[in-house]
């Protein structure tokens, strides 16, 4: 039985970095999958349509609706208008023998969780020091050909609410992974997988 790893954290924990590795290096014994989740917000510099999102627009994700292929969606109101983030069941998963790592917000987690079963969907919750998150979200805003600081914000300060206490509490999340060094963290995320795939 194939299992779902799905990486969750607070904005500029170091997600993205450590699904990247994952996805390339692998951990355990067998390789690890992926299924992209899609997006209404604008490409940024350096993402590439299919790798960490699918782009679509909002008549996009209405068809999918339509078709009943939508697992999970969050609209988010930004400075520029409401941005959609969803994952679609559109046959790039397929649980029988292979394992993959996922990306999201704890609001995902639970709806795939819910979607493919509690045993399989387990979460890998990330997490870092605020200061040095902030200091990360400015740094990449500063690289962007056109910065957004604003929705750098809001996205910093909502962190608080979706990923308070009682919230990581309610979605039986108990371990935790701190990304104060990158090569520790995902040394320990990967002794858990390989331990994890073998149940």
């Amino acid at each position: 039985m194939g299992k779902i790893f799905y990486i969750v954290g607070k904005s500029c924990s170091g997600k993205d970095t450590i699904y990247r590795r994952l996805l390339k290096d692998g951990a355990g014994d067998a390789p690890l999958f992926t299924a992209v989740p899609y997006t209404t917000r604008p490409m940024r510099d350096g993402e590439r349509n299919g790798r960490e999102y699918f782009f679509t627009d909002e008549a996009g994700l209405g068809r999918m609706r339509e078709q009943g292929r939508v697992i999970e969606e969050r609209k988010y109101m930004t400075w520029y208008g409401p941005w959609y983030y969803f994952t679609a069941d559109d046959g790039q998963i397929d649980l029988d023998g292979k394992n993959y790592v996922m990306i999201g917000t704890l609001e995902s987690f639970l709806a795939v969780r819910d979607y493919f079963g509690g045993g399989r969907v387990l979460p890998v919750y990330v997490e870092l020091d605020d200061g040095e998150r902030l200091q990360r979200a400015l740094d990449r805003e500063r690289a962007q050909d056109v910065p957004r600081y604003e929705e750098m914000c809001r996205r910093f300060l909502a962190d608080s609410e979706d990923f308070s206490e009682e919230r990581i509490l309610a979605a039986g999340i108990s371990r935790r992974f701190y990304n104060g060094n990158l090569e520790e963290c995902i040394g320990q995320i990967r002794a858990y997988i390989g331990a994890e795939e073998g149940r």
